[in-house]
């Protein structure tokens, strides 16, 4: 088709043109019958927000996508191209996308009327069907709708009483596209009454101009909740013309949330072979996100976005490679103290609440970590009571005395190569006693992390000490804390 170059040759063809909704609906309509994937490469929405926007598809609705940061809504915005016909016609010179079959320019409506079956024509691919807008507070409605252009009306002679003197705006050159605005509380309350007409009644009005654009657009709005009370929020009747809002969410479980990251993350391929990240480490960093978002320390209206994951994951790689650079180890594997690199990826993605900033954004990091230790734990290892009866015997009791014993307690350098890393954990007898009665199917590769893991553990639940200093950790029995002053 795309080999038609003039109107004739595109009637001969029997070209049928629809609008962009219908196209969508068409083509979604196909996907599902065939069993197809809708929204390629978003995880955990399969049962909640991707029906709900097949929905608002069917139906045929612009759409408002409302959450809280860091949950796909742009991404599922950018993927509804693949709804698109791959290539649509379009009169050749047209600013505004116009139609052969159905012209709503001054423009193409003359260009069709002078060269009837030879007017040229193009076509448009569906990756250029896309236009996005960022509401910021120095958007004007000549930015979106249009506005008179002087120097036009100077150039060709006109008077500012000809509707040739227009210059469109983002919307009308978007016709028969998808068109997005982020962040839509954030634009001003009169710019948003602007966009009554063309949600309602497909017109455009530009400085008294009466203009009858039957605009082509598919509108799709993001909006985060906190943005109704905070910075602004969406006119009660521009709210009243989108047709469908869909609520997105972060995901519910660690394996979605793991999925996510792996397959967002930017890692270098040598990071990828020369790093072995055990399965515990990927589910702690998961664990460490779940846990900010349920703080007392943030600010959960902000949320916490999926890409504190993302990054932190660059960042643990990165601490684990950089320690080996330092070492001279070609490869290495991921340690917990490596856990220590990602606090830059936490504290510039978490909004404090007061008590957050009281405490430092540092050590909320810190005690995230800790916390998602102490949550993952039971999972692998015997649950630790805070109380237990006297002379009651526990599977940690003989790593605690192995501590006790310990005059100068117990240290892992952050720097120290592997094989000395193994070395020392290999010391601690009883926790590969531990290892061997509760996790006898672990990996080898795996089990250093998991013993360096089981002392972190016994920290978070206060039957030993951790003293972090420059170069690394001490680990102590609890009664070492009084000397090393935690």
């Amino acid at each position: 088709m795309t080999e038609i170059t003039t109107l004739g040759e595109l009637k001969k063809s029997k070209y049928q043109s629809k609008s962009i909704k219908d196209e969508l609906r068409d083509n979604l309509i196909q996907k599902i019958r065939n069993k197809e994937t809708t929204f390629e490469g978003v995880h955990g929405y399969e049962n909640t927000v991707i029906p709900e926007l097949e929905r608002a598809i069917l139906s045929r609705h612009n759409i408002n996508l409302l959450g809280l940061r860091g949950q796909a809504k742009t991404r599922l915005a950018r993927l509804m191209l693949n709804l698109l016909d791959e290539h649509i016609p379009l009169v050749e010179g047209s600013e505004i996308n116009d139609d052969p079959f159905n012209p709503i320019s001054r423009y193409a409506k003359e260009l069709i009327a002078e060269k009837g079956d030879d007017t040229p024509i193009t076509w448009l691919h569906r990756s250029e069907r896309f236009a996005e807008k960022l509401a910021t507070p120095d958007v004007t409605v000549a930015d979106l709708i249009g506005d008179v252009d002087p120097i036009k009306a100077a150039n060709l002679k006109l008077s500012y009483a000809d509707d040739r003197v227009i210059h469109y705006g983002m919307i009308p050159r978007a016709n028969r596209c998808i068109f997005v605005i982020n962040e839509l509380p954030d634009l001003q309350a009169r710019i948003q009454v602007a966009l009554f007409n063309i949600l309602q009644e497909g017109d455009i009005q530009i400085r008294g101009f009466k203009l009858r654009l039957p605009l082509d657009v598919q509108f799709i709005f993001t909006a985060n909740p906190e943005d109704y009370t905070n910075r602004g929020s969406i006119v009660t009747p521009l709210k009243d013309r989108i047709g469908s809002q869909i609520l997105t969410h972060y995901p519910t479980d660690i394996e979605t949330a793991r999925l996510i990251t792996e397959q967002e993350a930017k890692l270098v391929e040598s990071q990828k072979e020369n790093v072995m990240v055990p399965d515990l480490a990927r589910d702690l960093l998961e664990q460490i996100v779940f846990e900010a978002r349920e703080s007392e320390f943030i600010d959960s209206k902000s949320g916490v976005s999926a890409r504190l994951s993302i990054t932190a994951l660059e960042n643990l790689l990165s601490t684990a490679e950089r320690r080996a650079l330092r070492s001279g180890d070609e490869k290495t594997t991921l340690r917990m103290s490596d856990f220590v690199g990602i606090i830059p990826s936490i504290t510039g993605k978490v909004e404090l609440v007061y008590e957050g900033e009281q405490e430092g954004a540092a050590m909320v990091a810190y005690n995230l970590i800790g916390e998602a230790v102490k949550s993952l734990f039971p999972e692998f290892f015997p649950a630790i009571e805070k109380l237990k009866k006297q002379q009651e015997e526990t599977p940690y009791d003989p790593i605690v005395s192995w501590f006790f014993n310990q005059k100068d307690g117990f240290e892992l350098l952050d720097d120290v190569r592997d094989k000395e890393y193994k070395n020392l954990l290999d010391a601690i007898s009883p926790l590969n006693d531990l290892l061997a009665e509760h996790q006898s199917k672990l990996k080898k590769e795996d089990s250093y992390f998991v013993k360096e893991f089981v002392l972190w553990a016994l920290v978070e639940f206060k039957q030993l000490s951790k003293f972090r200093f420059t170069e690394g950790i001490q680990f102590q029995d609890p009664y070492g804390s009084y000397i090393s002053g935690i």
